[in-house]
């Protein structure tokens, strides 16, 4: 060091070393990161939102493993309210007595509470005026004061199934790793994106920090599975507190899972029952039993769906890509993995309506550096942009179903009319992939089609006063969901706008055939109730006539009798063969044979193809029909044999 520098200036000089700007540091973020960040994108919301979907993810994965083995479902999902000290008991934490109570967002000063409860008071003396004059009543819900905003409510849910458990080793990595998942592939499925339970841990995580437990087991497995863990959110890898081997006694196969999150029960009660009551509607094959435990016996809810039927679809298989739906990457990864050698081979047995004929065309159009027996691993990144260009200008034959981006769904519809506690409208039921969606109705493919492009009129349906009930579901190997949430389906998708409008028309035209039926039906009665009216009057006043014609036929002279046939009835009548009761049976009977001509007629004019119930005898053409007329000065009667 030179004699003539200072410290004081060696300090100086290393205090100038550059450091690095804290905007300009590089950071990265793992899948569980994000989401925790997002949440509300995959359906956490909130937590009263957090806890319907948590309930809905636990169920759906119980559902699809279940079906995966081809075993009905059952499924079993409790939600228990856990109080404030027995939650602080579980995570040992001791119960402690305010000291500032003024520090608490839920303080009252004495003056605010006086006033609250002069008001409640004012309340409860307008109530009993109204009671004591036969007006109607509200029931008060008791008074709860006031509630802070850290005053949170915890529940432990627990979904048990009898579906296909999980591989010991796998349990950690497909709880504690986020984007991890047997769902993946091109195949009809419940969840697609790896999330599911992943997210209830998540959230469990942020909100009380309890791990999750898993007990699962599989067929014919001696031993359950029992694994205790949550997730390190920044790494995105499990953190496993206990994973044993218990034994399994009563040789017991499936998954059972518990996890506790904060949640509220009162505000999403109704959307969570509501869910369940449609999943068993769209799953009449499974069972389910359900039940909210509280220590307010009140409160406690237990409601078992039972099984309707015993005959379950088929397992969806994975089905190949269709040319037009894949891109540049998936190209690559299908050359990747596949087992086939040459060109042609891939292109034959890697994608759906390719046959040989047909990829022989496609690699004669891609150009003179291509070969059906081309090495698929000499391809160059060139090549793959020119296969991929092809595939989206060139003709292919759409699978199955509709067709969306090159992926195939089917769109089952059902309308109703009517029902007990049903309201007046259009009440829309919606499911995609078997789930119920129950959430961003108004901006739904589903509602905005049955709104604004069914003319319900035209259908004999009134869209305002009837009780409509509109069933769809769409089923495919990719829903177009807006967002990881699954909650609707958008309305800018014109293959399935157009799908779900002509399946609820064809369902239109079967119901008005039917509506048509009740309404000629109805009319048929009103007729017949019109027409029985009259006849005691038109019976009586018929009698009268004939009795008074019959009676001056037994003093008039010869010159002045009625001919044979009008004799003979007014003698019967005077002889009483013939009574007020006779004619009056023969005048119902003839009006119901005109009643039925007239609903015939209506029938046939309304174009109703199904044939009439009653047999018809057609008289033939040369029968002539006898007919006796008396003659009044004032009119004539004619009667028909």
């Amino acid at each position: 060091m030179d004699s003539s520098e200072s410290p004081t200036e060696t300090k100086k000089t290393k205090s100038k070393t550059p450091r690095k700007n804290k905007e300009t540091v590089l950071k990265q973020k793992s899948p569980a990161e994000f989401f925790a960040e997002n949440k509300n994108i995959a359906g956490f919301d909130n937590p009263g939102k957090s806890l319907y979907t948590t309930a809905r993810e636990l169920v759906e994965n119980s559902l699809d493993s279940a079906e995966s083995i081809s075993e009905l479902p059952v499924v079993e999902i409790t939600i228990e309210e856990i109080n404030k000290s027995k939650f602080n008991s579980m995570i040992g934490l001791i119960d402690c007595e305010r000291v500032d109570a003024e520090l608490y967002d839920d303080y009252e000063t004495e003056k605010a509470r006086e006033k609250r409860l002069a008001k409640e008071a004012r309340a409860q003396e307008i109530q009993a005026k109204n009671a004591a004059l036969g007006k109607k009543v509200k029931e008060t819900p008791a008074s709860k004061g006031i509630r802070g905003r850290g005053e949170a409510s915890f529940y432990r849910v627990i979904c048990k199934d009898n579906g296909k458990g999980m591989p010991h080793d796998d349990i950690p990595n497909m709880f504690g790793r986020v984007l991890s998942g047997t769902k993946y592939g091109l195949k009809q499925t419940r969840g697609k994106f790896g999330l599911g339970a992943k997210m209830a841990l998540i959230w469990s995580k942020m909100s009380t920090g309890l791990p999750i437990e898993i007990s699962s087991s599989m067929r014919n497995q001696s031993y359950m599975s029992f694994c205790r863990l949550d997730i390190d959110i920044h790494k995105n890898i499990p953190h496993v507190h206990v994973n044993e081997k218990r034994e399994n006694k009563e040789r017991w196969h499936g998954a059972e899972i518990q996890v506790v999150i904060e949640g509220n029960w009162t505000t999403y009660r109704s959307k969570i029952l509501h869910y369940m009551r449609q999943m068993a509607v769209i799953t009449p094959y499974a069972q389910f039993l359900f039940k909210f435990v509280s220590d307010a016996p009140e409160k406690n809810v237990t409601i078992r769906f039972s099984r309707r039927t015993d005959v379950m679809p088929p397992v969806p298989l994975e089905t190949k890509h269709h040319p037009s739906s894949v891109d540049l990457l998936l190209i690559k990864r299908l050359i990747a993995e596949t087992l086939k050698q040459n060109l042609l081979q891939f292109l034959q047995h890697e994608f759906v309506n390719i046959s040989k004929s047909h990829a022989e065309r496609l690699i004669g159009e891609m150009g003179p550096d291509f070969s059906p027996k081309m090495a698929l691993k000499s391809l160059t990144p060139q090549q793959l942009v020119r296969i991929h260009q092809l595939f989206r200008q060139a003709k292919f034959d759409d699978p199955n179903g509709h067709v969306f981006e090159g992926h195939p769904f089917i769109v089952e519809a059902g309308v109703s009319i009517g029902g007990k506690n049903v309201k007046q409208g259009l009440n829309i039921f919606r499911f995609a992939n078997r789930i119920p969606l129950l959430f961003e109705q108004g901006a739904d493919v589903v509602t905005r089609t049955a709104l604004k492009r069914i003319n319900w009129s035209s259908y004999k349906i009134n869209q305002l006063q009837d009780k409509i009930g509109i069933f769809v579901s769409i089923v495919s190997t990719k829903i177009p969901f807006k967002g990881t949430g699954k909650e609707y389906i958008g309305d800018d998708i014109t293959e399935i706008a157009s799908a779900v409008k002509y399946s609820i028309q064809q369902c239109c035209v079967q119901l008005k055939s039917k509506i048509v039926k009740k309404m000629q039906a109805r009319e048929q009665q009103e007729r017949k109730r019109n027409l029985n009216k009259y006849i005691p009057d038109a019976t009586g006043a018929v009698y009268n006539v004939l009795k008074d014609m019959a009676e001056t036929q037994l003093h008039a002279s010869k010159k002045f009798r009625y001919g044979d046939d009008d004799g003979e009835l007014l003698r019967k009548v005077s002889e009483n063969l013939i009574t007020k009761e006779t004619l009056s049976e023969k005048l119902a009977k003839h009006v119901e044979q005109v009643d039925y001509e007239m609903a015939l007629e209506y029938a046939t004019q309304s174009g109703v193809s199904e044939e009439p119930r009653e047999t018809i005898y057609i008289q033939p053409l040369e029968t002539e029909n006898k007919i006796i007329d008396l003659h009044s000065p004032f009119f004539v009667f004619r009667m028909f044999h």
